[in-house]
């Protein structure tokens, strides 16, 4: 089985993450979403939310499997038995720290890939910063995360 991990924070889950997701389809058998947890990093969404929110995202998907975990993340690639990271990137500035890291976990796993997939043009200026930004303001995300989601936010029209 050709599986590949699709790390991240997803805080939140945005149109791009699924864009990239739905795509890996493509390329391997399963694809697991996995929220990483950091001892430093507290998102604006617990875990637990987060994991909600992929798994409402993908509930069509049976091919999709949405976990977490610490640590570094060709550890927990190894525990699942998935030989590739699947990365997505919008743009250069993503793309230079992209390299870094499968270069630095090629060097240090020759035996785990990266694959990296850029986002639909359409995704591209989609940032879960941003996204958390407007609706800390009450603006309407909904164009921002996927259809699932949708309902999960507040709206304000106001905005």
């Amino acid at each position: 089985m050709r599986r590949a991990v699709f790390p991240g924070s997803f805080d939140p889950v945005t149109r791009g993450h699924e864009n990239v997701v739905l795509r890996g389809l493509n390329l391997f058998d399963e694809v697991v979403v996995a929220v990483g947890q950091h001892n430093t990093k507290k998102g604006a969404f617990p875990v637990k939310e987060r994991l909600e929110m992929l798994c409402e995202t993908f509930a069509d998907q049976p091919r999709v499997k949405v976990m977490s975990y610490t640590g570094l993340t060709s550890a927990f690639c190894h525990k699942v038995g998935a030989t590739t990271q699947l990365r997505g990137v919008r743009n250069s500035t993503d793309f230079d720290y992209e390299k870094t890291i499968a270069q630095m976990t090629r060097q240090m796993h020759p035996d785990l890939d990266t694959v990296v997939l850029f986002t639909d043009s359409a995704f591209t200026a989609i940032h879960s910063t941003v996204v958390r930004e407007v609706l800390s303001h009450g603006g309407d995300i909904r164009p921002f995360v996927p259809e699932a989601l949708a309902a999960r936010f507040p709206w304000n029209s106001a905005g």
